[in-house]
C-alpha cells in the first residue's frame, strides 16, 4: 500500500478549481489512463467533492450469512468502517458494478456527515438516495435502489485497494468529484497536476473565448505560434 503522503492546503484548493475532465487529460498526460469512476454520478448537482479515500469492499452475499439482515456494529465491516471514517476522506465503496442493492443509506451517511466525511462513492446504488441527495454531503452512485446491503452485498473488509468501477482505488489517494463525476489521482501526483490542471482550464478559457468571437479551431485549438503569443501577451497584462 502507498505510504501517505502529505497534501498542502494550497493543492486542495488548486484542485478544487479544475474539471474532472480536466484533471483525467492531465493525469493521460502523465501515463494514467484509467482514473475515471465510469457510470458514477452525483446524486446532487453543484457540489464539488475532494478528500483522500478511505475504502470499503463488498463481496456477493451468501444466504447462510446474510439473510438474516443482522447488522453487529462491533463487527460488521461496513459498520465498522462508518464509524472510523475522518474528517476530509470519502468512503470508497467496491459494490463489484452490482446495483441490486443499495450499498448504505441514509443513517449511515448522516453519520459519516456529522464524522466530517468529505463525501461516500460506490459503483453501486444507495437506499435512501433522496435523503442522501438532501443531505449536503456529495454522494455518487450508479443509481438508487431500495433493498438494503445484504440483499446482494456482503461487506468483508475494508482499508486495503479495491477496484471501484473499474478504476483501482488504494486507502489514502486522492478523489475529486464534479457534476460529471469522480476522477481517482494518485497522491504523489496530486500537486503537480493541481497546478498544471489549474493552467491547463486558464488557457482553455482562453480558446473558448477565441472560438466563441469566431476564431477557426486551425491555429486555436491546438494553439499555433500566433496564438500563443497572444496567449502569453494576455498573461503578462493579467
Amino acid at each position: 500500500m502507498p505510504e501517505q503522503i502529505t497534501i498542502s492546503d494550497e493543492t486542495w484548493e488548486l484542485l478544487k478549481t479544475p474539471s474532472t475532465a480536466t484533471l483525467t487529460t492531465v493525469l493521460a498526460k502523465k501515463g494514467l489512463w484509467n482514473t475515471f469512476l465510469t457510470g458514477v454520478q452525483p446524486l446532487a448537482a453543484g457540489q464539488r467533492m475532494a478528500g483522500r479515500a478511505f475504502t470499503l469492499r463488498y463481496i456477493p452475499s451468501r444466504e447462510d450469512l446474510d439473510t438474516s439482515l443482522n447488522f453487529d456494529n462491533l463487527t460488521d465491516p461496513q459498520r465498522l468502517a462508518i464509524e472510523k471514517v475522518g474528517p476530509g476522506e470519502i468512503l470508497v465503496i467496491d459494490a463489484r458494478g452490482d446495483e441490486r442493492g443499495g450499498t448504505m443509506g441514509a443513517i449511515l451517511a448522516t453519520r459519516m456527515q456529522v464524522r466530517g466525511a468529505a463525501g461516500v462513492v460506490t459503483d453501486g446504488a444507495f437506499r435512501d438516495s433522496p435523503v442522501i441527495a438532501q443531505c449536503g454531503m456529495p454522494a455518487y452512485a450508479r443509481s438508487a435502489h431500495a433493498a438494503t446491503n445484504k440483499t446482494i452485498h456482503h461487506p468483508c473488509d475494508f482499508q486495503l485497494p479495491i477496484a471501484c468501477a473499474g478504476v483501482a482505488v488504494y486507502p489514502g489517494d486522492v478523489l475529486i468529484g464534479d457534476d460529471e463525476g469522480v476522477v481517482v489521482i494518485p497522491p504523489h501526483l496530486a500537486e503537480e497536476v493541481a497546478r498544471e490542471a489549474a493552467a491547463q482550464e486558464h488557457r482553455e478559457d482562453f480558446i473558448i473565448d477565441k472560438i466563441r468571437s469566431g476564431a477557426s479551431l486551425v491555429g486555436t485549438y491546438p494553439m499555433d505560434e500566433r496564438t500563443q503569443a497572444e496567449y502569453e501577451q494576455t498573461l503578462r497584462d493579467q
